[in-house]
């Protein structure tokens, strides 16, 4: 099986780890794996502008989450709300500061850091540009994706909504349907071949002297 855009560039299957040369694609086609038939990338000729529409729409999804409650709860005449941000910190008036770091990494910062990253690496590739550090910037988006548990906390808020709902009255805020929208969002952009944004890189310009090994 073929791979890429580069010639002597290589490409390990995910799943069985067969190691492939990369060939340009047809448009619109994907790359498999003949030993266990799984994707190996696509072609991404179209450009980098819906990676940048995704990071922004991202980054205002994760505003939304952040001005806005994710829910409102009222017992006995009692009325609160919370945004994203203020959840975060709720563990630590409890004495439980770790978990508010712990969740801060993992539900506000890493997710911040990725979209910014990515629109950093994205924008300038897409006006044939090599942003400066750009090895340290791709590096650093393939260190933060397991770290990201945006989808892991909108799970926890449905729960907490449909197990509160018996004790008392709550309704889910604008906050919470930002983010649904951010784990959409990330869910897509973590599907974008890092491959490709290597590729444009190697073809721009400027920045030349900061070309690595490729990691990906």
């Amino acid at each position: 099986m073929s791979a890429g855009a580069k010639s002597g560039s290589l490409v390990v299957c995910k799943d069985c780890d067969a190691v492939y040369s990369r060939q340009p694609l047809p448009r619109q086609s994907r790359a498999r794996c003949l030993r266990c038939h799984g994707a190996l990338y696509r072609d991404h000729r179209e450009g980098f502008d819906g990676t940048i529409a995704l990071a922004a729409a991202g980054l205002i999804a994760f505003a939304i989450t952040n001005v806005y409650p994710v829910m409102s709860i009222n017992m006995q005449g009692s009325s609160n709300t919370a945004t994203l941000w203020q959840t975060v910190l709720a563990p630590e008036r409890y004495g439980l500061g770790a978990v508010s770091v712990l969740v801060a990494v993992m539900v506000f910062f890493t997710p911040m850091l990725q979209l910014l990253l990515t629109l950093y690496v994205a924008i300038p590739l897409h006006l044939r540009h090599r942003p400066p550090g750009f090895a340290t910037a791709m590096h650093a988006l393939r260190y933060l994706r397991p770290w990201s548990m945006v989808e892991v906390f909108m799970l926890g808020a449905l729960v907490a909504v449909a197990k509160l709902a018996g004790l008392a009255s709550v309704a889910p805020g604008v906050g919470l349907w930002g983010l649904v929208g951010l784990t959409v969002l990330m869910t897509l952009l973590l599907l974008d071949d890092p491959h490709r944004f290597w590729d444009a890189a190697d073809t721009c310009d400027e920045g030349l002297g900061d070309k690595v090994a490729r990691t990906v």
